[in-house]
């Protein structure tokens, strides 16, 4: 089956870094895009970074382009998203997604089939 596991999140200071990794298995990771979504309490999910299975990136939210780097390793089955200058406002739990199919995705949602479980990010001075 499908498992997605996060790991990374933490506290940080605003300003400060942190980076997420997504470990996946149970299917062919590298036929796959991936993404990473983010829901802080109260709020809606919000689709942070995607990227395809050949490594280029697909999207980044607004808020956190400039900010923020997806990347991948298919040979790891690992999943990254390096998070840099922290604001308050990235706080929230973060998610790794895996879409339904091998389509490369021009346009958010995603059909995500599989989330992981989230990483909470807490940026606080």
């Amino acid at each position: 089956q499908v498992q997605l596991v996060e790991s990374g999140g933490g506290l940080a200071q605003p300003g400060g870094s942190l980076r997420l990794s997504c470990v996946a298995s149970g299917f062919p990771f590298m036929d796959y895009a991936m993404t990473w979504a983010r829901q802080a309490p109260g709020k809606g999910l919000e689709w942070v970074a995607g990227i395809y299975s050949d490594d280029r990136v697909a999207y980044y939210s607004d808020s956190v382009k400039g900010r923020f780097t997806i990347s991948r390793d298919n040979v790891k089955n690992t999943l990254f998203l390096q998070m840099n200058s922290l604001k308050p406002e990235d706080t929230a739990r973060y998610y790794c997604g895996k879409p339904a199919d091998r389509g490369t995705y021009l346009y958010t949602p995603w059909p995500i089939e599989s989330w992981g479980r989230g990483a909470q990010v807490t940026v606080s001075s």
